[in-house]
């Protein structure tokens, strides 16, 4: 962790699931923490206390990350109240999975609004902030490899994390000289409440070498070493976290 005070780091969708993984890693990595959530504010506000209680600083903002106007005045104001961060991890999002002549209007622009408008919606507040403080930084987004490959009754999905790829890629090019690091992770089949209930889950897992789903603290880890000194080198890269299905 970078020396001295606790640097901040705001985890989109910190309320569970991955992103709690993701939250919990790095406080105990030594990281303070700004948990977000878009409605369920009763379990960010128990991942703030998990965090509290490994001797680490939380707050909490609440907002949807598809709605431009409300995620710049939440995170505006955390960064005003609390300073600017040293890292944002980008990890909420939505599936509306169909087959693509099912898909409504909203099934496209709400996936598309809120996995790849949520890119722009979050980094862009808070990107000016951490290259005004001169200490470098890290963004990590969290893609899919429905982003990578495409998958069968995602075309919404696929496209919006396809988006948030390339969206990365570009990102840090223009942040490496800022010592600013743009990842990705991008995540197979992992078990969190998006995937709990997905119909043929025996024929999913057959797909995957590995024969399981991966955990939530598979793709923390991952996260986590990215926020490392030692990881400073490593950026513009798309890592998958599929028990080698792509």
């Amino acid at each position: 962790m970078v020396e001295g005070m606790a640097e901040r780091v705001l985890v989109t969708g910190s309320g569970k699931g991955i992103g709690r993984a993701i939250a919990l890693q790095l406080a105990k990595d030594g990281f303070d923490l700004a948990i977000h959530c878009r409605s369920d504010k009763a379990s960010a506000e128990r991942v703030v206390d998990e965090i509290k209680s490994l001797g680490q600083q939380a707050s909490l903002l609440v907002f949807d990350v598809s709605d431009r106007e409300a995620a710049r005045n939440a995170i505006e104001q955390d960064i005003a109240d609390n300073g600017a961060y040293y890292g944002a991890v980008c990890n909420a999002g939505i599936t509306r999975d169909g087959a693509f002549p099912s898909l409504t209007e909203d099934d496209w622009d709400s996936v598309l609004q809120t996995n790849l408008g949520g890119f722009y919606n979050v980094l862009h507040p808070l990107i000016m902030p951490m290259i005004q403080q001169r200490r470098g930084g890290r963004v990590v987004t969290i893609a899919s490899v429905s982003g990578i490959a495409g998958n069968r009754g995602q075309v919404n999905y696929s496209a919006s994390k396809g988006g948030v790829i390339a969206a990365t890629k570009a990102l840090s090019l223009e942040l490496a000289k800022r010592k600013i690091t743009v990842n990705c992770v991008a995540p197979g089949l992992i078990e969190t409440d998006m995937t709990g209930e997905l119909e043929h889950e025996k024929e999913i897992l057959s797909m995957i070498p590995m024969r399981r789903a991966g955990k939530p603290e598979e793709v923390a880890g991952l996260v986590g070493y990215l926020f490392q000194p030692s990881a400073a080198y490593i950026t513009r890269q798309v890592f998958s976290v599929n028990g080698g299905l792509v």
